[in-house]
């Protein structure tokens, strides 16, 4: 079970910190702040930049700690955060299988790993922390406050909704 999360935390990590380095240095043939933040102006966001920056520190940040397996239940809590804010934004009106299901698939992950921990390869493990700040309330706590914090962003941060999303 231990090779099985630590390939999962890296990959799902990985994937993260490299899509928050797109949103904030154009890295992997990202836009960068200001091109990403075009993106999320395009998506209602006020302040499109600063919420490009705040998307990416949240995907590369949490991604790094996710990968490393350190402070689990804070990295899920990024990655939730962004992953609810991606489907509030644009994917939900695709539906499940036409566009949303890597958002969700990805939220489920982090939620998961923060109910099951990082497992024997990790720094939480290192530390001795991993008994302290996993299970299902941790779980529980982190799909609340994403979904808190995502509600704030989604009708506050924001001066009308998406666009309708062409059919498929």
């Amino acid at each position: 079970m231990s090779y099985g999360l630590l390939l999962l935390r890296v990959f799902v990590g990985g994937a993260f910190f490299g899509h928050g380095t797109q949103k904030l240095f154009g890295w992997f043939g990202g836009y960068g702040p200001q091109g990403t933040g075009g993106f999320f102006a395009g998506q209602g966001y006020r302040w499109g930049v600063a919420m490009a920056v705040l998307a990416g520190l949240s995907e590369a940040g949490g991604g790094a700690l996710l990968g490393f397996g350190l402070l689990t239940p804070l990295a899920a809590l990024m990655l939730a955060t962004v992953m609810l804010n991606a489907v509030g934004a644009v994917t939900y009106k695709r539906a499940f299988l036409l566009g949303s299901e890597l958002e969700l698939a990805y939220l489920v992950v982090a939620v998961a790993l923060a109910a099951t921990g990082p497992g024997r390869f990790s720094l939480d493990r290192a530390i001795g922390w991993d008994d302290n700040i996993t299970g299902l309330w941790w779980a529980v706590g982190v799909l609340l406050v994403a979904a808190a914090i995502s509600f704030v962003t989604l009708n506050v941060m924001r001066t009308k909704p998406a666009p309708e999303a062409a059919p498929a």
